[in-house]
């Protein structure tokens, strides 16, 4: 029997609901570990706090879709205000508003993490099998030449011209119409996220979703959860309305995100026994520089990245462990005009001077992997959460040489002027102004930049001192709670999380199943 979505509007009294399994979060790890367990005959409840949006709900407009697709209308930002926080807060979660960008983990990353954090079951090999599943289910091929936008097609030919590494980004879509509002939420349905492939599918295998439902309270008996308590929203006022739902299951699973999970146990008052919680948060900062041209460019049309600048994702060192250069990836940038206006810098004629050019703006956007000693945490006082986020000495240098490397790839394209939308407004206009990036203050709020991809804060490992869930997934000294997104890697996986938290799902699934077939 087929599943429902359940909103608000759908729940005017306190009610209790039994299930086998209940999965906080509807994004990449919920909806995946969902349809997986429902494949096997479990009955499982998924609690989401935002609304579910249908695709026929989605109009194209940046405000009115970031309310609807994005938490706190992507205008949450670090403790100090330098990094804008970037997740969603609604069905399907961060996937509604990504790129698609779906790259599998990347080798070096998961031996890493096993070496260094012992972290099993996670290896290329246990992951292997995996890929093709999720790849056809989201339909997943590199870029043709048809996605290409000029921005990508620019990218493409000077990374060559410079002798940079790149391949095709592979895609997560079908039938892809090129309206360039992959961030609004594709109003197509071609953009695969969760909220057209695992949640439908999900829903077909018989998993109920209870949107508009706050998850506040996990009830601890012993060393087993034995329900989860959650405030109804009124979607209209965005406040609770004092409806309480309450979900009796024999797993729970956190799956709210990587600024999400960590803030939920913290909430809950856990972490006397996890010292590890909220900590080793990574974010996956991005940089990015504005580049006018001669020709127009018009971004915000087609696919956002189908070209990607893999020459420096892993950063180098010397000998002796100095930085050098890298540790990060390059790819076209995609804004649209609004949020464009938003990050020019400067004011007046300056503005205006690219804002009447805003045809012929294109530009470049960095995903820093972040430094592995210099990563950040989260603290929760009372209901407020603070995302704490500092540069360090590495990795100010990372972002001193990614400005470097974007500058020189835009002339390389073809830019006549390439603006850094810091506090100073630079503007460069040859190759031989790279020095003035030196100079960059690079303080807190002097930068323009995103945080997209959060991990960490439920690190993964083996040790409960420095970690939060075993390689099982299940949470430190429970019997039944696990977390299953990007809180639990072990540091940042370089590139768009995505696929690496689906595929992990999957892994979940399989150890919550083992678990139960011996337990029952």
């Amino acid at each position: 029997m087929s599943g429902k979505i359940y909103e608000w509007k759908h729940i005017d009294k306190n009610q209790t609901v039994k299930a086998d399994v209940c999965i906080i979060g509807t994004g990449c790890g919920g909806s995946t570990l969902a349809l997986k367990l429902a494949e096997e005959g479990k009955k499982v409840v998924m609690l989401e706090q935002g609304g579910y949006y249908h695709t026929g709900t989605f109009d194209n407009h940046e405000l009115n879709m970031a309310a609807k697709v994005s938490a706190e209308r992507n205008l949450s930002t670090t403790k100090d205000g330098t990094i804008n926080i970037v997740y969603g807060n609604n069905v399907g979660g961060a996937s509604v508003h990504y790129w698609a960008d779906s790259y599998r983990t990347p080798d070096e990353k998961l031996q890493h993490w096993a070496q260094k954090y012992g972290v099993e079951g996670h290896t290329k090999e246990d992951l292997a099998p995996f890929w093709p599943i999720l790849e056809k289910r989201l339909n997943v091929h590199p870029a043709q030449d048809e996605f290409f936008n000029r921005m990508n097609e620019l990218v493409r030919s000077a990374s060559q011209s410079l002798g940079w590494e790149g391949r095709r980004v592979p895609q997560a879509r079908n039938n892809c119409q090129k309206s360039g509002h992959c961030m609004q939420g594709c109003a197509f349905g071609a953009k695969q996220s969760q909220l057209v492939t695992h949640i439908p599918m999900a829903i077909s295998a018989g998993v109920d979703i209870y949107a508009d439902c706050r998850a506040t309270e996990l009830v601890l008996e012993g060393d087993r959860i034995s329900s989860i308590l959650a405030k109804v929203i009124d979607r209209r006022t965005l406040k609770e309305n004092g409806i309480t739902l309450q979900v009796d299951a024999k797993v729970f699973v956190v799956a709210a995100g990587g600024f999400g999970s960590s803030t939920f146990l913290l909430r809950n008052g856990w972490k006397k026994k996890l010292p590890a919680l909220g900590e080793f948060v990574s974010i996956n900062p991005t940089l990015f520089v504005h580049a006018l041209y001669d020709e127009e460019i018009i971004q915000w049309r087609n696919i956002p990245a189908a070209y990607g600048v893999e020459e420096f994702r892993l950063a180098r060192y010397d000998q002796n462990g100095n930085y050098l250069e890298g540790g990060y990836m390059l790819m076209p940038n995609q804004i649209q005009p609004g949020a464009i206006a938003a990050t020019i810098s400067g004011f007046g004629e300056q503005h205006t001077h690219y804002m009447k050019n805003l045809p012929k703006l294109g530009g470049t956007i960095a995903w820093l992997d972040d430094i592995e000693t210099e990563l950040g945490n989260i603290t929760v006082n009372g209901k407020r959460r603070s995302v704490n986020y500092s540069f360090g000495p590495i990795t100010k240098k990372v972002m001193r040489d990614t400005y470097k490397k974007q500058v020189l790839l835009n002339f390389e394209a073809g830019a006549k002027e390439v603006m850094i939308p810091d506090s100073t407004s630079l503007t460069l206009r040859s190759k031989s102004e790279l020095h003035k990036i030196d100079q960059l203050p690079l303080n807190p709020v002097t930068s323009l930049m995103a945080a997209p991809h959060p991990g960490g804060g439920c690190r993964m490992g083996s040790d409960p001192r420095t970690s939060v869930v075993d390689s099982s997934h299940r949470v430190h000294g429970t019997k039944n709670l696990y977390v299953s997104d990007s809180s639990v890697f072990p540091t940042s996986s370089s590139v768009d999380p995505s696929f690496t938290i689906m595929a992990f799902s999957m892994v979940a699934g399989q150890k919550i199943l083992e678990s139960w077939n011996r337990h029952g």
